[in-house]
């Protein structure tokens, strides 16, 4: 926690927000992807969408990770690399990356909900980290915290994208046709890149050692584990043949 009562409350309100949204997700498909349904309200373009979502992450951690004292110190500086090569890539390149349906749209609600979030959360993290992470000194550079969440953030890093591209190369070769994937972190579980994207705040969480950083991922998985059970589900259904032994997002487990 920190002096600033404006950063704490947002901070517990994610928390919150997490179990509300778990809850809620456990019995309700979030009204997107292969889950689009009608009567969620206004639809945009799907690209539209992506951009609008997923771009505050970016922006709002930019204008407040600047204007902090310590914006130039190695650590924050590295630490805020490691999450624009996320968020940049995923607000401004892999919007035009996937392949979509001509007119194809998403539910507004949904990318109205998802921009709040991003927003809270690249203020969250930006802020502390430049603001109020007074152990992020150079001598955190060799903390087994650090180097642990910096390998964890690369190889969820790697995960998640390498997942995506199995994913886009299956929509290339089959246009508007859902098929099996097949490789890497999908022979164990459907949503690999669900299991990447985890990990990868999982590292950073660790390499910040903030509770921002764990409210994301506290936050992440509250999102993603019941969207990764409800799209394993549908794959179960869809396919007659789908490998028996691949879990939802964690191997073995779930």
């Amino acid at each position: 926690m920190t002096e600033n009562f404006v950063f704490n409350a947002l901070l517990v309100a994610v928390f919150a927000s997490a179990l509300i949204t778990v809850l809620l997700l456990l019995f309700v498909n979030a009204p997107y992807g292969r889950h689009q349904s009608s009567g969620w309200g206004p639809t945009i373009p799907v690209r539209l969408g992506w951009v609008l979502m997923e771009s505050p992450a970016s922006l709002v951690f930019f204008y407040f990770y600047f204007s902090g004292a310590q914006a130039w110190q190695p650590v924050p500086l590295l630490l805020m690399l490691m999450w624009q090569l996320h968020y940049v890539h995923r607000s401004f390149i892999y919007p035009f990356q996937i392949r979509v349906k001509p007119g194809s749209r998403t539910t507004a609600l949904v990318i109205a909900l998802g921009s709040l979030y991003c927003g809270i959360n690249g203020y969250l993290n930006g802020a502390y980290i430049s603001h109020y992470a007074d152990h992020l000194t150079q001598d955190w550079l060799t903390d087994p915290r650090f180097i642990g969440g910096v390998v964890l953030f690369a190889f969820g890093y790697f995960l998640n994208k390498q997942s995506d591209r199995i994913l886009r190369a299956l929509r290339q070769n089959n246009p508007g046709e859902y098929q099996i994937p097949y490789g890497l972190g999908f022979r164990w579980v459907s949503m690999p890149n669900y299991l990447g994207e985890i990990i990868t705040w999982s590292g950073f969480a660790l390499a910040s050692w903030s509770l921002a950083g764990l409210s994301f991922v506290v936050f992440t998985m509250a999102n993603l584990v019941p969207r990764a059970l409800a799209n394993h589900r549908w794959y179960q259904e869809t396919f007659s043949d789908y490998p028996k032994d691949r879990r939802a997002v964690i191997p073995y487990i779930l």
